[in-house]
């Protein structure tokens, strides 16, 4: 089955009228042995699937989940070949998104559409192959038993495929950052651009953060932790050896998360972004003003340049320093005022 949907693609090419008629059949036999296997009964699970050119690849992932979930959405983000047909004969329900919007407003519409379903839990996993739908029942599992609200499927708790290193490097970068955005609570994670997740219904229904593109995982965790929704991790497998690797350039697909996440941590804890920031550039510049008058004490001779940097580095330290004072007392402020409307009646 999943040789066949590896090859659908060039058979629709060249043969679309006899390629349909066999996706058909095969599907007719794979959902009745899907409904004998499948391992969730009762509208327990939901699994969300976002695509983006995903035709060779989508049929067997949606064939694989259903086994392990009672609902498969997928979300075809503007692709321009047939995901979205071979997603829906291989039993997934489909939205089709007029045009590609990144996958975090993909994401948002399958939330949507699973949250008025009223599953227990919903499982997002990536519709490119890299994630075990197998695995969809060991992610879901502390949402159903009532111990958290997100689960992140971590490829760093056990380590089960070979991970390339610059992902290793990356990932501990963004997972630092991620967690220094977390505003309450004491949840860090080991995989914070994980894509494969369990979400509570309290979770579904406080998905009310805007978001854009891959940046979606980190801003999840941010938003959930100061609302006191729960968190936990399980391990996972993955792997890389699937058609589309990459649909970002890695570097350019981590600077912009890693700039998204800064600014996370610049809106919720100012004092840090720019109180210790700003320190550092305030002791710099006094350093650089001492250096300039001992050593004009000292042998006569008066650094122009190094006192120039040294005051506008005292100068730009200072004014961060104060802005993030400000903002912190900002910050604080309107966690009061919303604190206060939460008590009122």
């Amino acid at each position: 089955m999943e040789e066949f949907f590896l090859q659908f693609e060039w058979q629709l090419s060249s043969a679309e009228s006899v390629a349909l008629s066999q996706l058909a059949e095969d599907r007719v036999q794979a959902a009745s042995h899907v409904a004998a296997k499948s391992r969730y009964h009762g509208d327990h699970i939901a699994a969300v699937i976002p695509a983006y050119n995903e035709g060779l690849v989508i049929g067997s992932v949606v064939l694989q989940a259903r086994q392990h979930a009672d609902h498969v959405i997928v979300v075809d983000d503007g692709s321009a070949d047939r995901t979205a047909d071979i997603a829906r004969l291989a039993g997934a329900d489909v939205i089709e998104m007029p045009e590609n919007g990144g996958k975090a407003k993909a994401m948002m519409a399958g939330f949507a559409w699973a949250r008025a379903l009223s599953y227990e839990a919903v499982v997002m996993l990536d519709g490119d192959g890299q994630h075990n739908p197998a695995q969809i029942p060991a992610v879901a599992a502390p949402v159903l038993a009532g111990e958290a609200d997100l689960v992140i499927g971590s490829r760093f708790l056990e380590i089960q495929a070979e991970i390339p290193k610059y992902r290793i490097a990356g990932q501990k970068v963004l997972n630092g950052f991620t967690n220094l955005s977390v505003d309450g609570g004491t949840f860090a994670t080991t995989d914070s651009q994980s894509g494969f997740r369990a979400l509570s219904r309290r979770a579904l229904e406080n998905l009310t953060f805007v978001s854009e593109g891959y940046n979606i995982e980190s801003d999840m965790i941010a938003h959930f932790a100061p609302l006191g929704l729960k968190m936990t991790e399980v391990p996972i497998s993955v792997t890389y050896d699937v058609p589309h690797k990459h649909k970002k350039n890695p570097v350019s697909h981590g600077f912009g998360v890693l700039a998204r996440i800064v600014g996370l941590i610049g809106y919720k804890r100012p004092l840090l972004s720019f109180g210790i920031s700003g320190l550092f550039v305030t002791l710099f510049g006094i350093g650089a003003e001492f250096y300039t008058f001992s050593e004009y004490y000292r042998i006569g001779q008066f650094h122009y340049i190094v006192f120039t940097g040294g005051f506008a580095a005292l100068i730009l330290g200072l004014l961060l320093v104060t802005s993030g004072l400000i903002l912190n007392s900002l910050v604080m402020i309107t966690k009061s005022s919303a604190a206060a409307g939460r008590g009122s009646p």
